[in-house]
């Protein structure tokens, strides 16, 4: 089979396109023939060396949706569309960025859908990360105000419909004012111009400051989306996208407002069913929901769209077509 193969840790030239062995199906195990996956930040991470335990030739890919080419268990039925998520997908094995990928039964879900495979492949890792950063770690409520740090990322454009659909205000940023008609169009009722800095021009709208930050950007923002919060007001970090994994010198009880809070969203395949992912989509499939895809890919183009995202020129999700 096909794969893209990141050869060491480096560069996004290292990701190959070379002619691998079909991998075998262990017991517990099934095979899937991918149609398209999803890109993630995490992988870029894990191909620059940054992910612990990596060990590199590596197959990446931390998610994935096609259909079932063998299960020996008998739970699904060849054919059968699935889709497949985290679970060290990618890291500890070989994950989606090529033709065909085996994974535990576990971390597989089935749905139904007549969505072009493109669109579902958008939709696993994505709809997973946002519905359990507002749901689970936010708590997010009707009538509430959220600040979406990093608004033009595919999570962050999702989230803003899901706030809005849920009855919250929400502002988003964007390091580009380019991107400011599509934040206005994707629902947000106000855009922040992000220099960094920009707690007080979030209290500028609310003067006590946001109930929720989703914290997309990571630890170069986090400080000041600390000081953009109301008494008892949350933030999630959920997102790297500043390419940061630590905050030097941070300081808990002079960085954390006296009673905020500070949480952290890093959810995987426990965190979704496989009933959530089939309303998901069939709401996406209905209209209600639009994915917001920036790009669509070939698997010989992974390592182009790895640069892509890397360069932060992305509105949207990326997704890889096979």
């Amino acid at each position: 089979m096909k794969a893209a193969v990141t050869t060491r840790a480096g560069d996004p030239d290292v990701i190959k396109i070379q002619e691998v062995p079909m991998p075998v199906v262990h017991p517990g195990w099934v095979l899937i023939q991918i149609k398209a996956f999803g890109l993630n930040r995490s992988e870029l991470f894990t191909r620059r060396g940054d992910s612990p335990g990596v060990q590199f030739p590596r197959i990446q890919g931390i998610e994935c949706v096609g259909i079932i080419e063998k299960d020996p268990s008998g739970t699904f039925e060849k054919g059968q569309q699935v889709a497949a998520i985290m679970g060290e997908m990618g890291r500890s094995f070989d994950g989606g960025y090529a033709e065909f990928t085996t994974v535990p039964l576990k971390i597989v879900f089935p749905f139904k859908s007549k969505l072009s495979w493109e669109t579902i492949g958008a939709i696993p890792e994505m709809f997973q990360t946002t519905s359990g950063s507002l749901n689970e770690a936010l708590e997010i409520r009707e009538g509430e105000s959220l600040l979406i740090r990093g608004g033009t990322s595919s999570i962050g454009m999702l989230s803003c419909q899901l706030a809005k659909a849920k009855g919250l205000k929400v502002i988003s940023t964007t390091r580009n004012p380019e991107k400011r008609q599509a934040l206005l169009e994707n629902g947000t009722d106000h855009v922040v111009i992000d220099d960094g800095q920009i707690a007080e021009k979030v209290k500028e709208i609310y003067p006590s400051g946001v109930n929720k930050v989703l914290e997309l950007v990571g630890t170069t923002t986090l400080r000041d989306s600390l000081r953009s919060i109301a008494h008892k007001g949350v933030v999630c970090m959920t997102g790297i996208l500043g390419n940061s994994w630590t905050i030097k010198d941070f300081s808990p009880m002079y960085d954390i407002p006296s009673m905020g809070k500070l949480t952290i969203y890093a959810g995987d395949a426990a965190n979704l069913s496989k009933e959530l992912l089939q309303e998901f989509i069939d709401e996406v499939e209905k209209g209600n929901i639009n994915l917001n895809i920036d790009r669509v890919f070939s698997l010989d183009e992974v390592a182009i769209a790895h640069q892509y995202m890397e360069d932060n020129r992305a509105k949207g999700k990326l997704v890889v077509k096979i």
